[in-house]
């Protein structure tokens, strides 16, 4: 795991100093990294983690719950939350809007909880710009070849999707500069641990 020694208010509190608002921890990944698995070792660790449930104008998939999975809105609801700012970070893939509730984070960090937010790396900038003190971890294949490997295994998308994720990918990788911390998902239970050591250290 590869870290970049950036000062934040929470490293800079004296010692035994009680942080006031919560903590805004970023992680993104490339498609078929392991994010979702890692997020969810995450947050059955913390328990009082608070996950950010993102908004979307898509239909709901099969087994999908409002509410738990995304919050499924129209795109007219959508597009006047943009009007007014409703979003903390937002994007429209696939004709799709996407978008975090600033409302949310706001509420909830002055309430001194911590939060996870699973985006990629334009909603990263988008959130950096609101919250520049945001703990940003990037989620790593081992190689674009295992990556292609695990996309193929999972037997869900077709050689052109999955081709038009590797060059995502490559897109991606590129700017995980942006981020603070960076684990490369190699073996699943060291990287369980080192996200959680991130975690850790700045929660304590």
């Amino acid at each position: 795991m590869q870290q970049r020694p950036l000062k934040t208010a929470c490293s800079e509190a004296a010692p035994g100093a009680k942080r006031k608002k919560g903590l805004v921890f970023i992680i993104s990944a490339p498609s078929g990294a392991g994010k979702t698995t890692l997020c969810r070792a995450v947050r059955d660790r913390f328990a009082d983690l608070q996950y950010s449930v993102s908004y979307t104008t898509r239909s709901p998939r099969s087994g999908e719950q409002n509410g738990v999975d995304y919050h499924f809105i129209t795109a007219r609801e959508f597009e006047n939350g943009i009007q007014s700012g409703r979003w903390a970070e937002w994007a429209r893939v696939h004709g799709n809007y996407y978008g975090t509730s600033a409302a949310f984070l706001d509420k909830t960090r002055a309430a001194g909880r911590d939060i996870v937010l699973d985006i990629d790396v334009e909603g990263t900038r988008q959130i950096l710009k609101r919250y520049p003190d945001s703990i940003t971890i990037f989620v790593m294949p081992p190689s674009m070849e295992v990556l292609r490997q695990r996309l193929e295994d999972r037997g869900t998308d077709s050689a052109e999707v999955i081709a038009v994720r590797l060059k995502n990918a490559e897109n991606e990788m590129a700017q995980k500069g942006l981020y603070r911390h960076i684990i490369v998902n190699d073996r699943l239970p060291q990287a369980v641990a080192e996200l959680i050591a991130v975690f850790e250290k700045y929660r304590s």
